[in-house]
């Protein structure tokens, strides 16, 4: 590699990323850990292919998961090359590449090139009608759980005629029949769904070979960001298109693979070397992030896996602040300690901004303590990707229930109910009728949700209701702490109020104003922040009761430990609850296993009668 660093492309590389940038041929899988440049190593590959080795740009084909990333690839590319005169290689998502494919040949499966895109909103009313037309319940067969078993199956390439030979159980067998149907009235409709845009590409290849040679002709070198989170379906549509050039380069890191719920296999990273025998591996553990002993626990954390290969990270950054580990009796001085610590940090740092802080959690209703504390406190937040405790429709429903029961003549409340459905109103109201007298704000919630069945709407096997789920739950641990109704609500009420100002502010300046961003684990990839809190951390909670029994979901728990980890650059807070009252009801908690993977040497242990 001598020399290569002079060269105005690989100058400010790493020797592992120029290694990786000026590879020559064949398939390349870059193993790059979080903060170590993975994007800019792929972006200047294609750079270096285009201004080194003189390929045409239209030559190449990136792809990755969002077109924030393709956007900011391009970006990249266009500064890079700012000096060549020369295009950019296209750029995009799986699902973009497809719907330009089948636009163009999907007629040789009988695809019109005006086909329409259905979205989740349209799928989910699409799969309405075939209840109704099979004459099934949509209470029974919901049509968000359907979906995600009709998407799975698409991951997998299996087609609504192959589906009932893998159907188990009377559910999955109904399913079978409604993915049938489901594809008949998509067809009728001249349309796909997300998962068809792949699926029908995949078949469009392995069927029609001078379809797949064409696009074999015209891209010669495969350059795929985040290759973990690939599903079935993605690694054979990558393996058909790269099998005859060989020009692969992949980027990834099974130990940020927690997409699993989404049908993504990290394995397709190990599967690589069984496709592509002369494959060449290049390990990227250089973080420009996070602080050595920040890095030091995240590793110590992510070797207790042993299902796919572990990066060692490093950095030239050592030493650094210990992480501080906060033992909290409860949630609430859990909540406070988070706040404490930052205006610690803000009077102690100068021109410190509340964007240096998040404060990452496993579960969404975990944000209801930390928000409240927060808008105690004075303190804005930004929630991202998520609603607002108050503002969450199953939250809204509950709230509207005991709104009627403290008061008859609440017509907001009265026409919410409504609102929710025919059925339940009419349990409701009966149940109003003869309602008990001077119940406590948690029973008059619990006999609610039981009279109306409000739960049994949710399925617990389907992400997004499981969520709705624990959020009510919640909501009857905040009950907990005001027996009162009419208290209840009032202390509801002035929390909602307390949202307002920073929204007129936020309004009114049409600036982007200083706040501390909230948000889960999953939903932290890909960020970092100068200061991070990782709250929650206890079993059942972090890792997950419902991953617990599973090693593989063990595993995956583990992974999302690592990622919440490795977001932080300067400083990392852990704390956990000796009790919580978590979901309504209260209970006594062991420290998460993750904490005990930590060397004590990295940890500053607070007590909580030291804050």
């Amino acid at each position: 590699m001598m020399g290569l660093g002079n060269n105005p492309i690989l100058s400010h590389l790493n020797q592992p990323q120029q290694e990786a940038v000026s590879f020559k041929e064949g398939p390349l899988l870059i193993l790059a850990g979080p903060g170590s440049g993975k994007t800019r190593t792929l972006v200047y590959r294609a750079a270096w292919l285009i201004s080194q080795k003189k390929v045409p740009p239209e030559n190449i084909l990136l792809l990755t998961f969002t077109n924030k990333a393709a956007g900011e690839m391009k970006t990249r590319l266009k500064k890079i090359l700012e000096d060549e005169r020369n295009k950019i290689p296209w750029a995009g998502t799986f699902h973009s590449f497809c719907a330009k494919v089948l636009r163009l040949d999907g007629h040789f499966l009988n695809i019109p090139h005006n086909y329409a895109i259905y979205d989740e909103s349209d799928q989910q009313g699409m799969i309405k009608k075939v209840l109704d037309n099979l004459d099934l319940s949509p209470k029974t067969y919901k049509p968000a759980v359907v979906l995600n078993l009709i998407s799975q199956a698409k991951n997998e390439m299996i087609t609504a005629l192959e589906y009932p030979q893998y159907a188990r159980g009377t559910f999955q067998e109904t399913t079978a029949r409604i993915y049938l149907k489901y594809q008949q009235f998509l067809k009728e409709s001249m349309a796909l769904d997300f998962d068809d845009l792949l699926l029908e590409t995949v078949r469009l290849f392995q069927k029609e070979k001078s379809v797949l040679q064409k696009y074999q002709n015209q891209y010669h070198w495969f350059l795929i960001d985040e290759y973990q989170d690939t599903n079935h379906t993605q690694y054979l549509l990558t393996k058909l298109l790269a099998k005859k050039e060989q020009n692969l380069t992949v980027v990834g890191d099974a130990s940020q693979a927690i997409y699993s719920f989404r049908g993504a296999d990290y394995r397709n990273l190990v599967n690589l070397k069984e496709d592509f025998p002369q494959l060449k591996i290049i390990n990227l553990e250089q973080n420009y992030r996070s602080t050595e002993n920040i890095l030091q626990a995240a590793n110590q954390v992510i070797q207790k896996n042993s299902s796919h290969p572990i990066l060692n990270l490093w950095t030239t950054k050592k030493g650094g602040e210990k992480i501080s580990l906060y033992e909290a009796t409860n949630e609430e001085e859990e909540a406070q300690f988070v706040v404490n610590i930052i205006k610690t940090h803000l009077l102690s740092i100068p021109n410190s901004s509340l964007n240096n802080f998040v404060v990452l959690y496993r579960t969404n209703a975990q944000s209801r303590i930390i928000e409240e504390t927060l808008l105690h406190s004075g303190l804005p937040y930004l929630l991202v990707g998520g609603v607002r405790f108050y503002e969450r429709k199953e939250i809204k429903d509950c709230l509207a229930y005991l709104r009627l029961t403290a008061n008859s003549q609440d017509q907001m409340a009265h026409k919410r109910i409504e609102k929710i459905g025919k059925r339940k109103a009419k349990k409701f109201f009966s149940w109003l009728k003869k309602k008990p007298k001077n119940l406590t704000s948690l029973e008059y919630l619990d006999q609610i949700l039981v009279s109306t069945d409000y739960l049994k709407a949710f399925d617990e096997n389907d992400p997004q209701d499981l969520a709705r789920i624990e959020n009510v739950k919640e909501l009857r641990s905040v009950a907990t702490n005001f027996p009162d109704l009419n208290q209840f609500l009032e202390n509801v009420a002035l929390i909602q109020q307390e949202y307002l100002p920073a929204e007129a502010f936020e309004i009114e300046t049409n600036q982007p104003k200083s706040a501390i961003t909230l948000m889960t684990v999953h939903a932290a990839k890909g960020t970092e922040f100068p200061v991070v809190f990782i709250v929650g951390l206890e079993e059942g909670l972090f890792p997950h009761a419902r991953a617990i029994m599973e090693k593989d979901e063990v595993e995956e728990e583990r992974r999302l430990c690592y990622v919440a980890m490795t977001r932080a650059k300067e400083k990392l807070y852990l704390s956990y609850a000796h009790r919580r009252f978590y979901f309504g009801e209260k209970s006594a908690n062991q420290a998460s296993r993750f904490l005990n993977d930590i060397s004590p040497e990295l940890l500053d242990v607070i007590k909580s009668n030291l804050v």
